[in-house]
């Protein structure tokens, strides 16, 4: 696999349109870091880390309904391994004029687009959700 992160995108977009309760993916720090900001911008309930029969860590994200319809509309992957897209504090894009966010990965950690003109950092885009 050559890009993690957009699988795990990939893995999230599929469990929400299809109405399923949870999602599980490999586990990773990055991955961990995009799940706690979609938990606290409201796009899925929360998650948890476990193990398969194998042994391996698995990230399971409990996804979050509203009236049967998906909190989590869409997430789409801006940054790829063949293209890197990097911006600064200033030129981070509004999602759907403010309704979506921005992830961002920074020096400071992986952060919202909200947080990063606050704090005045810029850094990779790596996907837009809402």
């Amino acid at each position: 696999m050559t890009d993690p992160i957009s699988d795990f995108l990939t893995r999230l977009r599929n469990a929400s349109k299809a109405g399923l309760a949870e999602c599980v993916s490999p586990h990773s720090k990055y991955k961990e870091a995009i799940a706690s900001i979609l938990k606290n911008e409201g796009y899925v309930t929360g998650y948890t880390t476990g193990a398969d029969k194998q042994g391996h860590k698995t990230l399971v994200v409990t996804m979050k309904y509203v009236a049967s319809a998906p909190a989590l509309t869409n997430l789409s992957r801006i940054s790829t391994p063949g293209r890197r897209l990097y911006c600064g504090y200033d030129d981070i894009p509004r999602v759907l004029n403010g309704l979506g966010i921005a992830i961002l990965s920074t020096s400071k950690g992986v952060l919202t687009d909200k947080d990063c003109r606050r704090q005045k950092l810029g850094g990779e885009l790596v996907c837009n959700v809402w």
